[in-house]
């Protein structure tokens, strides 16, 4: 079986090795939510990986809901994006934009004081108080969608892949982890409508399908991941039926011949415990595309799941901070930088983002 380091066909977009750089919000886009030459720099310096994944995305105003992340929702956005992807393709990288709606994890300080919007009126319970722009609040109760609204949220993210594809990306991901919109419509914990888009999980599925739909019409469905998490128990996520339910997502999905399906099986950022942890191997058998794993993975667990077959990419994300000639530590055995202070992540510098050295022997 191929390793880590091996090459891969990712549905006729050549990588040069299994190694992914995990999507990774740095807070670097400033108030206006425009890319600028620092992320170049941060993205070029990691190109080595066999592909980016770009940080969360977000696909409208409504989508925003982390102080100073990007967008790609305006042309000046689009254009912004550019010379980052160019950077990333000069070093002989392949990158793809992750498309993000926040949803109910927004908080109404960064829409002049209107909710956020949710599958379901339900707020986040049991978490720290979210940041904003104007400082740390309580959690909205967010408001609901109308039915008549979700098709305009549906055609904000094949906008927002639209402008993905004029500024250069390769493919785009889609963000159904984490307990962002997507998530909420999938899952029984957040979703209760009564709709067509909520009650049994055909119907929560329902969005994410329509959604796949409408980015694949741009980008071509093998040009479209979709990223879930169902172990996770971010932002107040997992559901008793969360087995049932992202087993047949991942059942749906395979029908659309994506470029890959990428699970956040590690526990390393939280498991809610309802049950056994899913496991690669258990969407191997309804999943028959690219498999992608992600958090908490060393180069050799990596490796290893490579060789079994379970998966046939694995994306890092923290080791990918301080490390950014990271494909080349992993396969020279070189050690990796210490890890990167949590205080310099979403801090709004070159400190902690751009300077964190190459390996020097």
């Amino acid at each position: 079986m191929s390793g880590l380091f091996d090459p891969f066909d990712l549905r006729g977009l050549e990588l040069g090795n299994r190694i992914v750089m995990a999507p990774l919000t740095r807070s670097r886009s400033g108030p206006n939510r425009i890319p600028n030459s620092l992320m170049g720099t941060y993205y070029a310096q990691r190109a080595s990986a066999g592909l980016i994944i770009s940080e969360a995305t977000t696909v409208g105003e409504m989508a925003n809901g982390w102080v100073e992340t990007p967008g790609l929702y305006t042309r000046e956005q689009s254009e912004a994006w550019k010379p980052v992807v160019a950077a990333v393709h000069e070093k002989g990288g392949k990158i793809f934009a992750q498309l993000w709606h926040t949803g109910r994890a927004s908080h109404s300080d960064f829409h002049g004081g209107k909710l956020p919007v949710a599958p379901s009126s339900i707020a986040i319970h049991d978490q720290e108080p979210r940041k904003t722009n104007l400082g740390p609040r309580p959690n909205d109760v967010p408001r609901a969608l109308e039915t008549s609204e979700i098709s305009g949220v549906v055609a904000d993210y094949s906008r927002a892949a639209s402008l993905a594809r004029e500024a250069g990306f390769d493919g785009v991901e889609i963000h159904g982890a984490n307990g962002y919109l997507v998530d909420q419509f999938l899952q029984s914990k957040t979703n209760h409508r009564t709709d067509e888009y909520g009650g049994s999980i055909e119907n929560r599925y329902r969005f994410l399908d329509e959604v796949t739909t409408a980015v694949a019409a741009v980008f071509g469905a093998n040009r479209v991941g979709v990223r879930i998490s169902p172990n996770g128990c971010f932002n107040d996520m997992g559901s008793p039926d969360y087995r049932e339910t992202f087993l047949h997502v991942a059942t749906q999905l395979d029908r659309f011949g994506l470029a890959y399906l990428h699970v956040v099986d590690g526990l390393a950022f939280g498991f809610h415990g309802l049950g056994e942890p899913m496991l690669l191997s258990e969407f191997r058998k309804v999943f028959h595309g690219p498999l992608m794993g992600n958090c908490g993975y060393t180069r050799e667990d990596a490796d290893a799941r490579v060789r079994s077959g379970d998966a046939d990419l694995i994306a890092f994300g923290r080791d990918f901070i301080s490390t950014p000639d990271l494909v080349e530590r992993f396969r020279n055995n070189w050690p990796l930088n210490p890890p990167s202070d949590m205080s310099v992540w979403y801090s709004h510098g070159p400190e902690g983002y751009v300077d964190f050295p190459a390996f020097s022997q």
